[in-house]
């Protein structure tokens, strides 16, 4: 657009990667916990719910401090980042993917495990019968009817990440083409008085997530009037 900061479509880019890498981890590390929480019968799965969906009631900057601790020079982080050399992953892009996962898990595994309750007991004992194996009934049986609670799981932990705030600037800084996100280029334009840049920004964001809930409600829609 003509009269736009030539960086300005940086931190756009920047967010679109994070959400993305973000998602597809949740995806693929929140679906057995989903499906474990599910189906376990352990007396403590409650507990270990309840510490998955902590993210959900902390403040950011508790959460955030907690992160930047663990990721910082004395933390495990430290250790992980001396493999390549570094001192530390806060105030780093792979830092930054590692706090989102942790702060998006619940907007993921909480569909998914709702999709997984909802599809009962029956279903997976007729896959029994017919002699298919746990592994072929979860993904022949399990996954497919799960699908509306993925769809949901990917929206909300894309959307959730797109829109953090208070933990990326707190483990992430503020570091052009590193972890310079979307929120913080909104809250730096408008920290600088720069309302127009800040609008566009803000503006596109709101229309990115009107159609990306919308088109997830088409499908959801979709997809029930397929299986009846």
């Amino acid at each position: 657009m003509t009269g736009l900061p030539p960086d300005i479509w940086q931190p756009v880019w920047l967010t679109i990667e994070l959400a993305a890498i973000t998602t597809i981890i949740l995806l693929i590390v929140g679906t057995p916990i989903a499906w474990w929480l599910a189906r376990s019968k352990a007396a403590w799965k409650e507990g270990v719910a309840a510490v998955v969906a902590m993210p959900l009631v902390l403040p950011p900057t508790v959460l955030g401090f907690y992160l930047l601790v663990l990721m910082g020079p004395d933390g495990p982080g430290g250790a992980i980042a001396g493999l390549w050399g570094g001192r530390t992953l806060a105030f780093t892009f792979g830092g930054l993917v590692f706090g989102s996962v942790i702060y998006s898990m619940p907007f993921v595994v909480q569909p998914i495990r709702n999709a997984f309750d909802a599809i009962g007991d029956r279903p997976l004992e007729v896959a029994a019968t017919l002699r298919a194996s746990p592994l072929k009934a979860f993904w022949t049986v399990a996954v497919p009817l799960a699908r509306p609670g993925f769809l949901a799981g990917a929206v909300l932990g894309f959307a959730h990440t797109v829109g953090e705030f208070g933990i990326v600037l707190m483990i992430g800084g503020n570091i052009p083409g590193s972890t310079k996100v979307l929120s913080v280029a909104i809250y730096d334009y408008v920290e600088t008085s720069q309302w127009r840049e800040a609008n566009i920004l803000a503006g596109g964001m709101a229309a990115f997530a009107f159609v990306v809930i919308l088109t997830m409600m088409m499908l959801e829609k979709r997809t029930a009037r397929i299986r009846g």
